[in-house]
């Protein structure tokens, strides 16, 4: 089966929030509308940017439904649906699966910090509920695992595990897992500013904080990458990097989603244990908006 449609940009779209707390369900379509139209090649929805971990099990799958529904097919909707307890993530999968998710994105188990065995067996598990394609997803700092190179090509034996998010920011973890991975199986960066050298070693795009902001810019740099066309890649590259860095500068995604509500594109509201950004942050966020034109 052909995975290619999940290369290029994939957003890890951020959910906004009404200031009673509730999901802004008119702002989110309005977000999905303009993402698409910029040119964004897929929609993550409640992933770690999209702050799963604050939604209730009732607004996740809502979400999901919602994204579905409103997307209609425009594009692929790469589900969120990973947990640390594996009959957790399970549900979860079959949940988007039955909602109609083009693949599921499942984390590493967080917390827990299983064995690389413990690993294969969670997310063999996962696969085997499920017909749905499955795309890894790697994040050490904030799982407090890794899923070793070794691993990861074990796992890309299961027919529906597709890919990886990688995010471990380990270029020798990357490149085994890119010198070995069997034909087809998507490698797709984690990080933003390290995704132009990803590509360039093999790597087949990005699922990205900074798409949310510069969709448009983001999906032409990693166009430009793919297709060989270097110069222009690198330009756009260091032309969103301040950018891509600053959005960590707080735990994400507070920058993120405070960028986006300076656009002009949600309501700046936040749920505990995340609070408002800085108002110096801020000021610096404004100016960097400003200077790449997107204000």
């Amino acid at each position: 089966m052909d995975f290619s449609r999940f290369r290029g940009t994939t957003v890890a779209l951020i959910t906004p929030f009404l200031a009673n707390g509730a999901v802004d369900e008119a702002g989110y379509k309005k977000l999905l509308d303009w993402q698409i139209a910029l040119g964004t090649d897929v929609i993550l929805t409640c992933g770690t940017t999209g702050e799963s971990a604050t939604l209730s099990h009732i607004e996740h799958e809502k979400v999901i439904e919602l994204t579905i529904h409103h997307v209609n097919g425009r594009v692929p909707v790469l589900c969120g649906a990973g947990s640390n307890a594996t009959s957790e993530a399970i549900s979860l999968s079959k949940f988007a699966e039955k909602a109609g998710a083009d693949a599921i994105l499942s984390v590493a188990p967080y917390y827990n910090k299983p064995t690389q065995e413990g690993l294969y067996q969670h997310f063999k598990a996962i696969a085997e509920s499920v017909k749905t394609p499955v795309i890894l997803y790697n994040v050490p700092g904030r799982t407090g695992s890794n899923i070793s190179a070794q691993t990861t090509l074990r796992l890309a034996q299961i027919s529906n595990i597709i890919g990886i998010k990688e995010a471990s920011g380990n270029f020798s973890q990357i490149m085994a897992i890119l010198k070995d991975r069997p034909k087809g199986f998507l490698v797709l960066s984690g990080d933003d500013a390290i995704t132009l050298p990803m590509i360039a070693a093999g790597a087949d795009g990005i699922i990205s904080v900074v798409a949310n902001q510069a969709p448009a810019l983001l999906h032409e740099m990693v166009h430009s990458a793919l297709n060989n066309q270097w110069e222009r890649a690198r330009e756009l590259h260091y032309k969103l990097l301040p950018l891509m860095e600053f959005n960590f500068i707080e735990s994400n995604p507070i920058p993120v989603k405070t960028g986006v509500a300076l656009m002009g594109l949600i309501e700046e509201n936040f749920r505990l244990p995340l609070v408002k950004m800085t108002d110096a942050n801020r000021q610096t966020m404004k100016k960097m908006l400003a200077d790449l034109g997107l204000l």
